[in-house]
């Protein structure tokens, strides 16, 4: 088997909670070669994301798997990460990317995939962890605090973005920029971000 042929036999799922524009840069990158591997599942926490309808038009497995359930029933997060982390198992994946889900993971799922989960967030290293990092970002510009943010993707532990950065990127935030503006050119910079992050570490995994 050629070297080419085993890069595809790679296998990727995303977690996503929202409107999927990262997994869609993945999905996108994966059908024109520039991502050399398969997306076999997309599991969301959220019924209405979007990005599950973008996996159901590519052809590709989706998962729903919502917290509230569980919640209900008086069960455990660590019950929830785990038979997320069960589900997954069976597609054997080389890595877990994170691209929008807004659920912190437990060792009861990190564990069982060491070193193959990691996460996009839209800020750098130690700066805006957690939710609103880009609106977090625009504010504390207008009042002088930063000049720039950017995004990262790191190696998902159970303290919220605080792994191990794969690859990171400076976003500028203009003088003239509205939060839209600015929302715009991250998003950019999230898309060749995890496409860097997600190549490097498949082959790293290799």
């Amino acid at each position: 088997m050629s070297n080419e042929q085993l890069a595809m036999n790679k296998k990727l799922v995303v977690l996503i909670s929202g409107s999927g524009t990262n997994l869609q840069a993945l999905m996108d990158a994966a059908a024109d070669g520039r991502l050399a591997a398969q997306i076999v599942l997309v599991v969301s926490n959220r019924k209405a994301a979007y990005g599950l309808a973008r996996a159901e038009k590519a052809g590709i497995e989706r998962l729903l798997w919502p917290l509230w359930p569980y919640r209900e029933a008086g069960k455990s997060r660590e019950q929830y990460d785990a038979d997320l982390a069960a589900k997954i198992a069976v597609y054997r994946p080389d890595l877990i990317a994170l691209a929008g889900w807004m659920h912190i993971l437990s060792p009861a799922f990190l564990d069982q995939f060491p070193g193959r989960v990691i996460n996009l967030h839209p800020a750098l290293p130690g700066q805006f962890a957690g939710t609103r990092a880009v609106e977090r970002a625009y504010e504390a510009f207008q009042r002088g605090e930063i000049r720039h943010s950017g995004c990262m993707a790191h190696h998902v532990i159970p303290e919220v973005d605080a792994g191990a950065v794969i690859v990171q990127e400076i976003v500028p935030i203009l003088a003239e920029d509205s939060l839209a503006d600015f929302e715009a050119r991250m998003r950019e910079a999230e898309h060749r971000v995890l496409l860097t992050a997600v190549g490097k570490q498949l082959t790293i995994n290799s």
